[in-house]
């Protein structure tokens, strides 16, 4: 009986945790926490998902080829959002020499290419967490 209830708030809470995670993702750069801290809390909904309901389902869930490719497009994204100063002209990562519109102060939008860059490395993060996770709990033959 503890097993089903386990599940059955796991099923109602866990989208709401991965949501949040994605909140602080895109909200770092106007309040407290930001990429890194964002995509630890997404990573830990999904190693909540696999302690809970197996391992078997959680790597259905997230399979190591689907791991590998976000973990490689985190680290492409947060390069393209650099190169953008590059290609304009600009330094690495910049954003307002590089002529990138800064937008209102406070808003989701302000900050310029940072949201961007961040969603680039909470996604990174989340993925090498969850690699983590499936490779340290992984059996021995």
């Amino acid at each position: 009986m503890r097993d089903f209830i386990l599940k059955r708030v796991a099923a109602l809470i866990l989208p709401f945790i991965c949501m949040y995670g994605l909140y602080v993702i895109f909200h770092g750069h106007v309040s407290p926490g930001g990429s890194f801290a964002g995509g630890i809390i997404v990573g830990l909904s999904f190693i909540a998902f696999a302690t809970i309901y197996g391992l078997e389902k959680g790597r259905a869930k997230l399979p190591e080829t689907v791991l590998n490719w976000t973990e490689s497009y985190g680290t492409l994204w947060y390069g393209i959002m650099g190169m953008v100063g590059i290609v304009k002209g600009a330094p690495f990562l910049a954003n307002k020499l590089a002529g990138v519109s800064l937008g209102a102060p406070g808003a989701l939008s302000s900050g310029g290419l940072i949201s961007l860059i961040g969603l680039g490395v909470g996604i990174r993060v989340a993925s090498t967490m969850v690699t983590l996770f499936f490779t340290m709990m992984e059996e021995e033959p």
